[in-house]
């Protein structure tokens, strides 16, 4: 067997992949540092940014079969330990061979959203104190110099961030070490920064911020035109949205909804409860607040973190089978859910599923399966100690359990979807030995 590398081989590489859908496939493990097309051969190198990323990625696709524009593609660890400039081939990047320097040389590349100063201050000021940022527009993309107060703070930031994204799928750091001595900034702005002088003016409208260092004119393009100003939530969830269906949105999904309250009718009042609304809905995005309409038991109104996730959510529950009833989910008149006492808030509940992990957990949306997947569960589980949790909402056909990243988790086929989904909305987020486990629908077809 090969030994462990940072480099992913992976074969089945047909013409209609492109490097971005391999990236969508690791990206969720870690950054991905370097990637190699060999287009002749079918095949791809990819380099994880640490060993721990690599590893974990082919622990769970030697479970998950990976599939990329309906073709299955295979993975195994790369003879190479490091790609090197002459891997890459003529269109690989050469890294800079200087000496460090507490000036540091940063390009973000796969910039789909804007990076200020404010920003760059948050990501490299754990680090060491930065003393100075200027951030400008030059042929290789967005790039700023980060001037730290010693060598030993831009060497450890350096070593800690390099390869790794500011926001969940985008916006990837690539640092070097500069060759200029010193930073001159003439203005405290959004686009630089002397951390060490606060009494510098701001710049006027329509003049460069910092002549010599490059035109800031390109970044503003990137500014949503006119209305209010992106949170930083929502960009992240802008950029885990792009990452994930970055090829091409599901069939189906527009992805130009704004609605964000969605009507569910045509529910068996003698089983259903908020919680249990709560954990079918939180499949396909973060839940704000959930009612049931008590002038018409069977109905309830569902308020979605966003368009797009009520979108997700309307078009894969529509038709669903649940406790011997079929869903009608339908988007609602109402902008939003008023707080009231017969409302339960979710907004601030641990168990939405898309305030970690959205990239994934936007990929793994889909309509109820038969089979679900568990994680979180005791190390110690047995099989037996699993089915008796789960057999009282169905007949189960196949079980699996594993580990990934030294944690368990588990794979569990029923006869059919409403079995799967009985399971799903009855025991997300219970208990088992003190375990809060967590359950999701799986898109394999078997165990």
């Amino acid at each position: 067997m090969t030994e462990p590398s940072k480099v992913i081989h992976v074969r089945n590489v047909g013409q209609e992949i492109a490097e971005n859908d391999l990236l969508q496939l690791l990206q969720p493990f870690g950054a991905v540092s370097k990637l190699v097309m060999l287009r002749a051969k079918n095949q791809a190198l990819l380099q994880m940014y640490d060993m721990s990323s690599a590893v974990s990625a082919l622990q769970y696709y030697s479970n998950v079969q990976p599939s990329v524009r309906g073709r299955n593609v295979y993975m195994q660890f790369s003879s190479h330990q490091e790609l090197t400039t002459a891997d890459q081939g003529p269109q690989g990047r050469k890294d800079q061979d200087l000496e460090p320097n507490r000036i540091l040389l940063v390009t973000i590349h796969h910039m789909l959203y804007p990076i200020t100063v404010e920003v760059l201050h948050q990501v490299f000021t754990p680090h060491g104190f930065v003393e100075k940022i200027v951030t400008f527009q030059k042929s290789a993309g967005f790039q700023a110099l980060i001037q730290y107060q010693s060598l030993q703070f831009a060497v450890q930031a350096r070593n800690t961030l390099q390869g790794r994204n500011i926001y969940d799928g985008c916006c990837q750091l690539d640092i070097q070490y500069s060759n200029l001595n010193e930073l001159q900034v003439n203005y405290n702005n959004d686009r630089s920064r002397d951390f060490t002088n606060p009494s510098l003016p701001s710049e006027q409208r329509g003049r460069s911020s910092q002549l010599g260092y490059g035109d800031t004119g390109g970044l503003y393009a990137l500014h949503p035109s006119g209305g209010r100003a992106v949170t930083m939530a929502q960009m992240n969830n802008a950029a885990a949205v792009a990452a994930a269906f970055g090829s091409g949105l599901p069939p189906g999904i527009s992805g130009s909804n704004e609605r964000c309250t969605i009507l569910v009718s045509n529910l068996n009042t003698d089983k259903i409860d908020e919680d249990k609304l709560f954990n079918l809905f939180s499949m396909y995005g973060n839940i704000v607040r959930i009612k049931l309409l008590h002038n018409k038991p069977d109905h309830a109104l569902v308020e979605m973190g966003d368009g797009f996730q009520a979108e997700l959510a309307v078009h894969f529950l529509k038709g669903a089978l649940m406790f011997g009833k079929r869903l009608e989910v339908n988007y609602s008149k109402y902008s939003n859910i008023t707080p009231a006492p017969d409302t339960h808030d979710y907004a601030g509940s641990s168990l939405n599923r898309f305030n970690r992990n959205a990239v994934k957990n936007y990929r793994y949306c889909c309509s109820p399966t038969k089979m679900i997947h568990i994680s979180t569960l005791p190390q110690d589980i047995a099989e037996d100690e699993l089915v008796s949790h789960l057999e009282e909402h169905g007949g189960i056909v196949g079980t699996k359990i594993f580990e990934v990243s030294g944690k368990k988790q588990a794979l569990i086929l029923f006869e059919d979807e409403e079995q799967a989904t009985e399971a799903l909305v009855c025991k997300h987020a219970s208990s088992i030995d003190g375990n809060t486990i967590r359950i999701s629908f799986s898109q394999l077809q078997s165990i």
